[in-house]
């Protein structure tokens, strides 16, 4: 009797905006890449997986309105977090993980909070690259409601700020930068 190859393990990046899409689509790629391994899911790892957003969520006023720049390296030290004790380990163990979202989704609001991308590229350096790459585009019409996850998070408190650009509008933009990267990515 021959054995089949175990499956390679993967760290599969699903990026966007909304967090029922996100976790759709991750749960969506995570059963995809390990049909016949279920054993071989190492799982998702979701964004303030270390609290880090947590704690600021509930932080008092007289904390202060965090710059974009500063969501961004908070998101990078959640990142760090997630690497070390859920990807790396589940990956390490010949384990699939879905990361959603993972590096295009703060890159986007990074560029759509105005700022320089070479930054945001050396911000993230530490992170493996992804072995796939999906987007999620559920948001393409006007924006609604609460978004939830880290861009509506993120657009809530940099909007606050002196730059005078509205959650929607943040959104918007993100969402784009999220759409050009997914063509290039193509």
């Amino acid at each position: 009797m021959t054995r089949r190859a175990a499956a390679k393990p993967k760290l599969i990046a699903v990026e966007g905006i909304e967090t029922s899409a996100l976790l759709a689509a991750a749960k969506a790629a995570l059963a995809a890449s390990t049909p016949r391994a279920p054993d071989a899911r190492g799982g998702i790892s979701r964004w303030d997986a270390s609290g880090i957003f947590q704690d600021l969520a509930v932080a008092d006023d007289e904390a202060g309105v965090p710059s974009a720049r500063t969501l961004l390296l908070l998101y990078a030290a959640d990142l760090a977090f997630r690497l070390r004790w859920q990807i790396r380990p589940a990956l390490a163990e010949g384990r699939t993980v879905v990361a959603a979202p993972y590096l295009d989704t703060a890159m986007a609001f990074g560029r759509a909070a105005g700022l320089p991308a070479g930054w945001l590229a050396n911000l993230f350096t530490f992170a493996p690259r992804a072995s796939e790459r999906h987007f999620v585009h559920a948001h393409e019409g006007p924006v609604t409601g609460a978004h939830g996850g880290f861009v509506g998070f993120a657009c809530d408190r940099a909007s606050r700020g002196s730059k005078g650009r509205g959650r929607r509008r943040m959104i918007e933009q993100t969402a784009a930068h999220l759409r050009r990267a997914a063509t290039r990515h193509r």
